[in-house]
């Protein structure tokens, strides 16, 4: 804390003295408050007690040295409504923590001159007037992270010393444990945040309560919501009451209105402090609005004018006294969904497939690196080279260099789609899609993945790690030339058989014919049952997999040393070579671990895979595919031949001819997948060996903070071990300021659910979606929200997930039906579960959050609706 600027700053004035440029002086609360007043909105006078008062007094009694100590030292965070009248309790851990810097503040003596300058600034509002006292802390009230209800705020502060003393309080309330757990969360500094006391004239209202100036469930602009409840707002904001809710058009206009409960009230109390006072529920619809359509009006003139001030949906709580407004408090809002906006049938179509695709929001290194350059970018190209302009393009819309809001483009063709046909047949004729591995490009693309697997990246001088992105990011380039190259053979091959089954009127035997292609994916799915066959074997190992969960089946296998599982760990470890590279939770994605660095989540698998209803020695084949894909398929295929129409030996020798060439071209199709992402591994490893160096310079706190950053902005370092302080403290404060916008953005999505997938009356479905493979179930729903979650999939459930991938295949096996959020009925899990004979239902948009784990449902695939079990 610096001395100088504290002597500098004054350390009371007047509340219209501040404004946004003092926030370092006066904290976030007072700024805004202060910038209210200069616009003439209706808040009480009142004075502040500065950031530099806060700063002498921690000086006097050492507290830098306290605050380092607690730094280190993890707290328990208590939770606690906003604005809380009196602090909340505590749990207090071993060793230095937040207590011991409170005890230090609220004992500290106020020295005699500040004393004086509380005094008389309180004077001034009057002889002994009531008055709030409210934290502002520097880091208060900010775009991303409000703080709200961080710090205390005392009402009915009635005499001067007892005012000196609220100070010294909300001081304190700075090193509440929810506020040094809050600031940790949102990479705070906790050395440099201070805070400064906002002292107003007590407003003692009839109703008071928040609103805001968008509707921050849907995200609405357009939209105006009030909470309002009887008494003080202490009683809403703090959630003691049950508010009346009044949803407003910009203009105060009623569109909705719920009544409150009204079962309490906290009203002021002669002298000083506060009461509650319970009151009976009266049912809702039980009694009139606390507020007239008049006084609505008046309220919603009053948030279009301070969010037009600040320039962003604000959140602001009011207070009704003698009919009159007042304003005691504007934050922006925090947690806002993007404003929800109408799709067109082709925006809906690429929201399918980039909300599977897109499952968690990506980081700033995502969008600048793999995202940015990598398979969308592929599938923008392809598109583009057959005549679809604006596919896979400007799909991102980023606030303050983090990722807001999912925008699905609208494709359309180019005029140059009028040479697509004769691409499309040329390329058609020369590249056959059972060809395509032995493409000299694909081997030339793997020795070049594998050359950089084999990279010894901490050795590599900082010039050289940098280069390794770039070496990665253009083997994008031999994928998009074989994906275009071989690609119109794929099309033609699959659309060859689904005319002809549709000719023969056999369209219900595709799915059977086609799964009868060998793929890479098939190759991992019968590894991890050769896993799972020999777990089976070895009682010792069975039991260790059914009584532990992952993390602790890893662990025993790492102790090695006399347990006999080196067998199975050295199978595993060869397992993670031939297909680790893979993705865990999107191949768009650099930010998550690949599978090879999460061996934790192939031993899910392999625990889904174990049938628990049977013990070691049975001799029963362990997670077979049901019926078996290849056998499945050979038996659609003499269905097929059946047909009266192919007894002719050529007849049946052309359409065994077609199905091989359309089975060849799912196998291209998945392949292909497979081998994008070789590259991912190296990728992601050079930018933690990135992130490792930036914090052995003290520029991150953790390897993964790089990815916080753009790619750009890392490659502007010419040397990590000799950064310039200048760019050090820049990427410091990027990583501090889009760490803290992320959290805030946590539970918000990136894209209205019901605009990518709307729905019209559900009936008696907890849930429906689009119908993406045949067949009526009952299970329980089991939900997997990520691949950590896969070895809680038992044989017989229905499998409920935000996305799926390629990753995720062995878990059909298991599944009696599949219900996704995301994804239609062309995406991965709809492909798979049509392959596997079981239900899938697609884009249902909320079934992870309406349907509850373990509950018994029936998914019927052919409808799209999910019901609960009769």
């Amino acid at each position: 804390m610096n001395s100088t600027a504290a002597i500098r700053t004054p350390l009371v004035a007047p509340l219209n003295a501040f404004g946004a440029d003092d926030l370092t002086t006066v904290g976030g609360k007072a700024a805004n408050l202060g910038e209210l007043l200069r616009a003439g909105l209706p808040v009480p006078e009142g004075f502040v007690v500065t950031t530099g008062a806060y700063t002498a007094v921690a000086e006097s009694v050492g507290l830098a040295e306290l605050i380092a100590a607690v730094d280190r030292s993890p707290t328990d965070q208590v939770p606690t409504g906003r604005g809380a009248v009196q602090e909340g309790s505590e749990q207090e851990g071993t060793g230095p923590g937040p207590a011991d810097l409170r005890a230090a503040v609220v004992g500290a003596a106020v020295p005699e001159q500040l004393r004086a300058d509380i005094v008389a600034a309180y004077g001034r509002l009057g002889e002994d007037v009531p008055v709030a006292v409210r934290s502002s802390a520097t880091a208060e009230d900010l775009p991303g992270a409000a703080f709200a209800g961080q710090q205390d705020t005392y009402l009915n502060v009635v005499g001067a010393e007892a005012v000196v003393d609220a100070v010294r309080r909300c001081w304190a309330s700075l090193w509440t444990d929810r506020a040094v757990a809050y600031r940790r969360e949102r990479s705070v500094d906790q050395t440099e945040v201070r805070i400064a006391v906002v002292v107003q004239a007590m407003v003692d209202s009839e109703v008071a309560g928040v609103m805001f100036t968008a509707d921050p469930v849907s995200g609405a602009r357009d939209r105006i919501v009030v909470d309002a409840g009887a008494g003080l707002g202490e009683a809403v904001v703090s959630g003691l009451v049950t508010p009346d809710h009044y949803l407003l058009d910009e203009r105060g206009r009623v569109l909705e209105w719920t009544p409150g409960r009204g079962e309490a009230v906290i009203r002021s109390v002669e002298g000083g402090g506060v009461r509650h006072e319970d009151r009976p529920a009266g049912g809702a619809g039980s009694r009139k609005a606390l507020l007239s359509e008049g006084q609505l009006s008046v309220l919603a003139a009053h948030a279009r004018t301070v969010a037009e001030h600040f320039g962003r949906p604000q959140d602001i709580e009011w207070a009704l006294s003698d009919q009159r407004f007042r304003i005691v408090q504007a934050r922006p809002m925090t947690a806002l969904p993007p404003p929800s906006t109408p799709l067109n049938r082709r925006q809906r179509l690429q929201a399918s497939v980039l909300t599977e695709y897109l499952p968690v929001r990506p980081y700033p290194m995502d969008v600048s690196s793999w995202l940015g350059r990598g398979p969308a970018e592929m599938m923008r190209e392809i598109t583009a080279y057959y005549g679809l302009v604006g596919a896979f393009q400007d799909y991102l819309r980023e606030e303050d260099g983090v990722v807001v809001q999912l925008v699905p483009p609208s494709p359309r063709p180019a005029p140059r789609a009028v040479l697509t046909p004769w691409k499309l047949a040329r390329k058609a004729r020369r590249f056959r899609p059972a060809d395509w591995a032995a493409d000299p490009r694909h081997a030339a693309f793997l020795a070049e993945a594998d050359a950089l697997d084999a990279l010894d990246l901490p050795a590599l001088p900082w010039d050289e790690l940098v280069e390794v992105p770039e070496r990665a990011l253009a083997l994008m380039a031999p994928c998009r030339d074989l994906r275009i190259d071989y690609l119109p053979g794929t099309g033609l091959a699959l659309a060859r058989m689904v005319v002809t089954t549709g000719l023969l009127g056999r369209r219900n035997l595709l799915a059977d014919l086609l799964g009868g292609a060998r793929t890479r994916t098939d190759d991992s799915n019968e590894a991890l049952r050769t896993l799972a066959e020999r777990v089976r074997a070895m009682p010792e190992l069975y039991r260790l997999f059914t009584e532990r969960e992952p993390a602790g089946i890893l662990a025993a296998l790492r102790e090695e040393a006399g347990t006999g599982f080196e067998g199975f760990h050295a199978e595993l470890d060869s397992f993670l070579r031939e297909y680790g590279r893979r993705e865990t939770t999107s191949p768009l994605l650099v930010s998550p671990p690949t599978l090879a660095e999460s061996p934790e989540v192939v031993l899910g698998l392999v625990r889904s895979l174990l049938d628990q209803a049977e013990g070691p020695g049975s001799g029963e084949p362990v997670g077979e595919a049901p019926a078996g894909t290849a056998s499945r398929s050979a038996r659609a295929l003499e269905q097929l031949l059946e047909h009266p129409l192919l007894h002719g030996r050529r007849t049946r020798a052309r359409v065994e001819r077609w199905l091989r060439a359309a089975q060849d071209a799912v196998a291209f199709r998945e392949d292909t997948h497979f081998y994008f992402t070789a590259m991912l591994p190296a990728l992601r490893r050079s930018l933690l060996e990135m992130g490792a160096r930036l914090r052995r310079a003290g520029v991150l706190e953790e390897d993964f903070d790089l990815f916080h950053l753009r790619l750009e902005e890392v490659l502007e370092v010419t040397d990590a071990a000799a950064i310039p302080d200048v760019q050090a403290q820049r990427l410091r404060t990027l990583v501090r300021e889009r760490a803290a916008k992320r959290a805030e953005l946590a539970g918000v999505p990136m894209i209205d659910p019901a605009r990518a997938f709307p729905r019209g009356e559900n009936g008696d479905a907890l849930v429906t979606g689009s119908p993406a493979s045949s067949g009526r179930v009952s299970g329980p729903a089991r939900i997997i929200r990520e691949a950590e979650d896969f070895h809680r999939l038992q044989k017989g459930d229905v499998l409920v997930c935000p996305y799926t991938n390629p990753a995720w295949t062995p878990l059909f096996q298991r599944a009696a039906a599949v219900v996704v959020d995301s994804g239609a009925i062309a995406s991965h899990a709809a492909i798979v579960a049509r392959e596997y004979g079981i239900p899938a239902v697609m884009g249902t948009g909320t079934g992870t959050s309406v349907l509850t784990d373990g509950d018994v449902v029936t998914v019927d695939g052919g409808s799209g609706r999910i019901t609960r079990a009769s």
